[in-house]
């Protein structure tokens, strides 16, 4: 046959593409029958052994292409062939499975839908019929069950294999996938589990070597009859070019057969359609990242991974074609071109597929020449322009991702633990598969991905251990904790730290899955103690270098495996892990006498540590679970405080720890924990230090929660705070929070205070108020006054402390405060005096008419003015030297001529109860002030004024006019006002004619 472009049959054929191999003849019938129709495995439950015959075919069968069968021998027996032929179908539902879910991993209660799982159900009710294998040729229908928005439809389905492979699939429904569809499944399925049900027959060349001229003319013509719509012309052609002695077709000998298998020179691998790989990654990642298409690409990254597992040649394929379409990514030329990083969610899919590349290229059963070809397509790659770096940027020396990720040097010292080639969770779960039960419903469990019950191991023993008690289990154990536990440094750059990060808490989630049982315990309390005393190779050795990496993640797991079984070695390791060196002012740790350990300990750069918050927040995770666990434990308890007050130095997560403790020491449906109580007391004190003289947004919070804290643990610890708060809190947070909470009624409740216990913490909130008002009179001087309302002498002395502070550090807005609160309080007098101190401090320009003061300035003077015509007299001549804008001394002075001074009734003072006149003193003086403010004011307004001001100009010149008419000659002194308006402004002619409208 021909060796040029296979031609593809109709689509109504529904047949696979044609065999390429020729077949020149069929091989010799031998004797015997041979297995017949439908042949297989006997299907009693007490199987006997397998034929030579049967052994023999299986091993061809999925090693030799049926060509090289053919070739080896001249005579091949009929029942041999049958054989070969039934055993060269796939027989492990594993692989059909793999190839039909695109996902690796699905939620629980989703599965139904993936193509493996329909193809299941298709099966069991009966919905596979007219299963028939030629040769290497598998066809059947696969009929999908009505539904209640579509009928039922019936697909015919196609499969071509060879050597245990499906080599190509054809079904009616149009399924356009990566994988197979449900009905591909249910046809392959149906062979593997019902082959005796199957009628089987040799290739179809050699039936057709078995008919005469007559017969084979006979069925060239009756199957034209019944398709001559689609194949007739076809047939016609062929015809044509057999007819012709020089046409193509007779050049070479035999003709192709479909359902003789494989040439030897085909590929023997899976079906993949590669057209629909490279479109569904170029979709993804024209994505972004969005939509899902992240976990997509991971879904299609875990596939690979299953490929390989299974040593298929198809993982290595698909990779390369993902990868040829994450190099095409249109944003890597962008990046580049903008000097910038790709985004994280790319960096960790690149990262994924560079450790696949190492997976590939390190698979010890690949051929060399395979390696090779590998090794110079990842230079290629590596060569490119917009291949990016190892740490997902540009511009940098380091070498490309992929080639660096291909070919790792022996002698990197990076740490195990956030490696590129993720050593030790490669080796965990190696060692650990080992120990789960083969069978293919643990292998169906691995596609619940939100599955509850964690994985099943059982020990399988080491072969050869000396003593017996090791096995791979124990071993995968070992790795994870030697490795979590190397002393490493931090790597440098954000996604590095990040990646570390990520390692560990994957490689714990792992560690937790495990059922601890006696060996396991044996064998974490060896590897525990072994980490504490192993020197400057463990990240709990008792010196690490100042840039090590903490280990508060994986003492966290420790602690908590290890505490049911041995409480002292789980404190033990904990307290040694909670130590954060790079936050501490030298590097040393520990006793650091001792040279041979041969690290560092002189004070070093400090480094860019990206990830520090997060590495605060794992060590404040591993303080709280220790302060959880040692509830009770006072000696513990105080372990772990000193522990936290010497390693934890972010005020923001010992105040966590805090309340964490405060939480735990006080259930709703318990009594409260005393020794944590205490404890989230010193803590919350520790909190107070630090932020006493740093800014802290969450400042406010911390001191109402510690006031709450330190009330639930009694009154010697609210005494305790009142009188050390100059140690803890400012002034303002003293008077205002703490003292005003501790003196609050609920408190007293909560407490259930008797009278002298109540009268002690009076007495200290009075000191402590006293103290503040000396302190910063101008914000916490009201407060002291409320908090010494019941106490004479205090009350007297914290308002002779801001009379005191008036004269200097108070503002007028403070003292009018405090003057409307001694009036509130029935200190008229003394509200009077500081009101005339808080006028001597304000200065209320001329246009300045909306000024916040004037309400105080307003009050001011009704209170004067009510207490008595002494005291208006008083404080006139502040309110003239202190406020300058005509509008608000024309309403002091309307307010004073409307009602008779001295309406307050101050005992031993005589109350005239006439009106005070403009004429005489003291409002002579007030009026002098406000007609001379209104014409100041006139001339000021008058320099800028524009059109569109000259209407309210007119009205501010009435409201002039009104206080100008309470002096006796105002009206002589207006109108001098207004002509010589008229003469200074002359040259404003329109506003000039409006004034001459309104006053003549």
């Amino acid at each position: 046959m021909a060796e040029g472009r296979r031609e593809h049959p109709h689509p109504l054929l529904s047949l696979p593409p044609a065999s390429k191999r020729p077949c020149l003849r069929p091989a010799p019938r031998g004797p015997g029958p041979g297995p017949g129709h439908g042949s297989g495995l006997p299907s009693s439950r007490y199987r006997s052994p397998e034929s030579l015959l049967d052994c023999a075919a299986k091993a061809v069968a999925e090693k030799w292409a049926f060509e090289r069968v053919e070739e080896r021998f001249e005579r091949i027996p009929e029942p041999v062939q049958r054989r070969i032929v039934y055993w060269s179908f796939p027989r492990n539902e594993k692989e059909i499975c793999m190839y039909s879910s695109f996902q690796c991993r699905v939620a629980v209660g989703t599965g139904d839908g993936l193509p493996f799982r329909r193809g299941i159900r298709l099966l069991e009710t009966g919905c596979v019929e007219n299963v028939l294998q030629v040769g290497f040729h598998l066809s059947g229908t696969v009929t999908e069950p009505a539904t209640s928005s579509e009928p039922e439809v019936t697909h015919k389905v196609a499969i071509s294999f060879d050597r245990c492979k499906i080599t190509s699939v054809t079904c009616g429904c149009g399924n356009r996938d990566i994988f197979y569809c449900a009905h591909v499944v249910a046809l392959s399925l149906y062979r593997i589990r019902k082959p005796e049900q199957v009628k089987l027959r040799l290739p179809i060349s050699e039936t057709l070597f078995q008919m005469n001229r007559d017969q084979l003319q006979k069925l060239v013509q009756y199957l034209i009859t019944a398709h001559h719509t689609e194949v007739l012309p076809t047939a016609q052609k062929l015809a044509d070019e057999i007819l012709s002695s020089n046409s193509e077709i007779n050049q070479v000998h035999g003709a192709p057969d479909p359902t003789a298998g494989a040439s030897i020179d085909d590929d023997n691998c899976w079906h993949l359609d590669e057209d629909q790989v490279r479109e569904q990654v170029k979709q993804f990642l024209s994505q972004g990242g969005y939509y899902g298409s992240g976990k997509q690409l991971n879904s299609m990254f875990a596939k690979v991974r299953e490929m390989l597992r299974m040593r298929d040649s198809n993982g290595a394929r698909m990779l390369t074609l993902i990868t040829e379409q994450f190099m095409a990514d249109p944003r890597l030329s962008l990046w580049r071109q903008q000097g910038t990083g790709m985004t994280d969610k790319c960096r960790q899919l690149w990262d994924e597929l560079g450790a696949l590349w190492v997976c590939v290229v390190l698979n010890p059963h690949c051929k060399s020449e395979e390696k090779s070809s590998w090794l110079k397509q990842l230079k290629k790659w590596g060569d490119m322009d917009v291949c990016p770096l190892e740490d997902g940027n540009y511009g940098s020396l380091r070498p490309p991702l992929l080639l660096q990720r291909g070919v790792t040097s022996t002698t990197n010292l990076e740490g195990w633990v956030g490696h590129p080639l993720d050593p030790i969770g490669c080796l965990f779960t190696t060692l650990t598969e080992t120990c789960r039960p083969k069978t293919l419903h643990s292998f169906l469990s691995f596609f619940s991905e939100g599955d509850p019950r964690p994985p099943v191991y059982h020990h399988v023993p080491v072969w050869g251990s000396p003593d017996g008690g090791e096995s791979y289990l124990t071993l995968a154990l070992e790795v994870a904790l030697m490795g979590m536990g190397q002393q490493r440094i931090m790597p440098e750059g954000l996604y590095a730290q990040d990646k570390v990060c990520r390692n560990e808490e994957q490689i714990v989630a792992k560690l937790q899955e495990l059922e601890l049982d006696d060996l396991l315990v044996q064998t974490l309390r060896k590897q525990a103690i072994q980490l504490l005393e192993a020197g400057p190779f463990s990240g709990l050795g008792e010196v690490i270098h100042r840039e090590s990496v903490p280990m508060h993640t994986f003492a966290k797991y420790l602690f908590s495996a290890l505490l049911p079984h041995d409480a002292d070695l789980a404190y033990k390791v904990a307290l040694r892990a909670m130590r954060l060196p790079v936050l501490e002012s030298s590097a040393g740790s520990g006793d650091v006498g001792h040279p041979h350990h041969g690290i560092s300990i002189v004070p070093s750069r400090y480094p860019r540590w990206f990830t520090l918050g997060h590495l605060e927040s794992q060590q404040c995770e591993l303080a709280s679970t220790m302060l959880t666990a040692a509830k009770g434990d006072m000696l513990r308890l105080r372990t772990v405080l000193e522990a936290i007050q010497k390693n934890i130095h972010s005020s923001s997560l010992i105040f966590k720890l805090a309340q964490d403790a405060f939480k735990i020491a006080t259930p709703a449906d318990n009594p409260p924990d005393i020794t944590l109580l205490n404890v989230a007391l010193e803590l919350g004190l520790q909190v107070m230090r630090m932020t006493l003289s740093t800014l802290n947004w969450r400042r406010r919070e911390m001191v109402r929660w510690l006031v709450t804290c330190a009330t639930e643990v009694g009154l010697r610890a609210l005494v305790s705070i009142l009188q050390s708060w100059y140690t803890l809190f400012t002034p303002t947070e003293a008077t205002s929070i703490v003292a005003a909470t501790v003196m609050s009624h609920n408190t007293i409740l909560r407490l259930s205070l008797d009278y002298p216990q109540r009268e002690e913490l009076a007495s200290c909130a009075r000191t402590l108020a006293l103290q503040c008002a000396m302190k910063d009179p101008q914000n916490c001087a009201l407060s002291a006054l409320t908090l010494c309302e019941k106490d004479h002498i205090a009350f007297e002395t914290a308002y002779q402390i801001v009379i005191d502070a008036a004269s200097t550090g108070m503002t007028y807005s403070q003292l009018f405060t405090i003057a409307r609160y001694m009036e509130h309080r029935g200190y008229p007098l003394r509200s009077f005096k500081l009101a005339s101190l808080a006028m001597t401090h304000l200065n209320l320009a001329y246009n300045q008419d909306t000024h916040p003061a004037i309400n105080d300035v307003l009050w001011a003077c009704a209170l004067s003015h009510s207490l008595g015509k002494n005291e208006l007299a008083a404080i006139i001549p502040l309110v003239v030297k202190s406020v300058h804008c005509a509008t608000v001394l024309s309403d002091i002075l309307r307010r004073c001529t409307m009602t008779a001074p001295g309406l307050a009734g101050i005992p031993g003072r005589r109350n005239s109860g006439k009106l005070m006149s403009t004429d005489k003193a003291p409002l002579r003086q007030l009026l002098d002030a406000t007609i001379s403010a209104y014409i100041n004011t006139t001339h000021s307004r008058l320099t800028h004024i524009s059109p569109r001001h000259y209407g309210e100009f007119i009205e501010f010149l009435s409201k002039a006019r009104e206080t100008f008419l309470l002096a006796q000659d105002g009206h002589i002194q207006f109108a001098q006002f207004i002509d010589n308006l008229k003469q200074i402004y002359k040259g404003k002619k329109k506003l000039m004619m409006l004034v001459r409208e309104r006053f003549g």
